[in-house]
């Protein structure tokens, strides 16, 4: 279990080496710019909510622990909002994030792929991928939604919220997992709930690579890059570890 999830985090080294190969980098400019503006307006909204949220959601009679929950709530904050504009960013950015997942699928077996042939062929499949990443996306979000807000009940339930920051951070890590992975399986039109079945028979490598990203994307900085290194180190991982599980699935249904 622990060196599964260990060689799952891995992947996330593995995924900042793969978006600097050549012939990649061209397909990542569009990811980080996305991720750039989202981010800084994530920070941005964060810091001037910060103390009416934690007004509004700190019992009084928990004021001797203020502390203790303030750094607690200001992660869970972190994690939610950064969590938030994560799924903005790859719903915004789903078109490119297929065509930059099959680019390096590409470099790592050195094969050609739709995109080897030429360059009117790239732009074909960017378009392509536009109408079906867009529409995987929306299936994501609801499969995150019926989940997520439940989970949001956890910050207003006192004592229990002190644990919420933690419950969200696996929470999370499970949910990157299913977002990035999408590229990679997606190019195999694989539908989301083949997709599901894959990362649940391997669900402790899938989680190590949520975990790497999550821990990525609340770090300053480096979170302006956790797009296309988050799709580079999940077609890593798919391309190593899972690509032998698809024909096991069955239909497509």
């Amino acid at each position: 279990m622990i060196s599964q999830t260990l060689k799952g985090i891995s992947h996330v080294r593995d995924g900042f080496k793969l978006i600097r190969l050549r012939g990649v980098k061209r397909y990542v400019a569009i990811p980080v710019m996305i991720n750039f503006i989202l981010f800084i307006g994530a920070i941005w909204y964060l810091y001037i909510k910060f103390d009416d949220l934690l007004e509004r959601f700190l019992p009084s009679w928990l004021d001797w622990l203020e502390f203790l929950i303030w750094p607690l709530f200001f992660i869970a904050c972190l994690l939610v909002i950064f969590f938030t504009f994560t799924i903005i960013a790859n719903l915004l950015g789903a078109p490119f994030n297929g065509v930059l997942s099959e680019k390096i699928e590409q470099q790592i077996t050195d094969q050609k792929t739709s995109l080897s042939d030429n360059q009117s062929a790239g732009y074909l499949k960017l378009l392509s991928g536009a109408r079906i990443g867009i529409s995987n996306e929306f299936r994501k979000l609801f499969y995150i939604a019926i989940r997520a807000i439940p989970l949001l009940l956890l910050f207003i339930i006192p004592g229990i919220n002190i644990f919420a920051p933690f419950i969200w951070f696996m929470f999370g890590a499970w949910m990157l997992a299913i977002e990035y992975l999408d590229y990679p399986m997606g190019n195999r039109d694989l539908t989301f709930k083949q997709q599901l079945l894959i990362i649940k028979q391997n669900r402790f490598l899938c989680l190590g690579l949520g975990m790497g990203m999550m821990v990525m994307t609340i770090i300053p900085i480096l979170n302006f890059f956790a797009m296309p290194v988050g799709v580079a180190a999940a077609t890593s991982l798919w391309t190593t570890h899972l690509t032998q599980h698809a024909p096991t699935i069955g239909d497509k249904t």
